[in-house]
């Protein structure tokens, strides 16, 4: 059950961050794989600064991975950019 909501508190979060900075991966699947590893990166983030990550299915917890997305996506979109 516990991989059941990790899925959907990734695609919402994916999703959300897909919605704020545009682009990104298509799909639900993309969505999904984005909120999981942007949850990842944000509750890294979050720890260096001394705060909590992802505690659990909550608030926070689903602001702190929609930040680790939206971190995620722009280093994508700077990485596929073509050098002029």
């Amino acid at each position: 059950m516990a991989i059941l909501l990790w899925i959907v508190f990734g695609l919402i979060a994916g999703a959300i961050a897909k919605y704020i900075v545009g682009g990104g991966p298509s799909g639900v699947v993309g969505d999904i794989v984005v909120g999981i590893v942007g949850a990842v990166i944000g509750g890294y983030v979050y720890g260096l600064f001394g705060h909590p990550g992802i505690t659990g299915f909550d608030l926070w917890s689903l602001v702190c991975a929609i930040v680790g997305a939206i971190l995620l996506l722009v280093v994508l979109r700077a990485l596929r950019r073509p050098a002029y």
